[in-house]
């Protein structure tokens, strides 16, 4: 099934517009970095992007389970948040997405993490 219907064909045709999508998200100040590849990426939740400085655990605590994972479920988005090292939240989508789907994508994500990186500093958004 997976060659029959390209869905390999469709990853490497796109990979590079979900990157692009994702890296756009780095004007938001708590986005730090934006890895991966494929249909697999993660990123990285920093409390200060110029100095690179990472949460403490109970803030990490606050902002991933407190808030960004059931947000994002609430919003319509599936993903993880994992804080087994820096606080990240990992994407897969579905290996038959395209451009419309990252669009929706973003339209979850940048609002959330935006309001993540206000409540995180105390300014209620």
């Amino acid at each position: 099934m997976i060659e029959r219907e390209g869905i390999l064909e469709n990853v490497r045709a796109h990979e590079g517009e979900l990157r692009q999508m994702l890296d756009s998200l780095r004007d938001i100040p708590i986005v730090g970095d934006v890895r991966g590849a494929g249909y697999f990426h993660a990123i990285e939740l920093v409390k200060d992007q110029n100095t690179d400085e990472q949460w403490s655990d109970e803030e990490s605590e606050t902002l991933l389970r407190g808030f960004l994972s059931g947000e994002l479920y609430r919003r319509g988005l599936i993903c993880r948040a994992d804080d087994r090292g820096d606080p990240v939240i990992q994407l897969s989508p579905p290996l038959i997405a395209g451009p419309k789907q990252f669009e929706e994508i973003e339209a979850i994500l940048r609002p959330v993490l935006t309001e993540a990186g206000d409540r995180m500093r105390g300014r209620s958004a």
